[in-house]
């Protein structure tokens, strides 16, 4: 199997196993709203850790994938940046991984 399909995989694996999670919590809490959601990632020490480790992961996606998607000329890279937040880093870093491989096959057959 080649790289980049593994990459796709990941990507689809990142988006249903974080939203699995997602969903859980729109169909149990009362209150669903987006202030809610934040403030249950703030509820314990562990969960702390937990956010405070994915935000430094989504700085360093950004500072390192930015660059690169314009050094390769990707096209629609930007879209990646909101979609890391409204669905999931799980989601994007993989799938930059699979635009990014795709793009590099493409120039080494050229």
């Amino acid at each position: 199997m080649k790289l980049k399909y593994v990459f796709l995989l990941l990507a689809i694996l990142g988006v249903c196993y974080t939203w699995y999670f997602n969903i859980q919590f729109y169909l149990t809490a009362e209150d669903t709203s987006i202030l809610n959601y934040i403030t249950q990632t703030k509820t314990t020490f562990p969960a702390r850790s937990f956010s405070a480790d994915l935000l430094v992961v989504v700085i360093t996606f950004f500072v390192w994938y930015i660059p690169e998607a314009i050094k390769l000329k990707i096209k629609y890279w930007w879209v990646l940046i909101p979609l890391t937040f409204l669905v999931a880093i799980a989601f994007t870093f993989p799938l930059f991984l699979y635009l990014r491989q795709s793009k590099l096959e493409k120039l080494n057959a050229v």
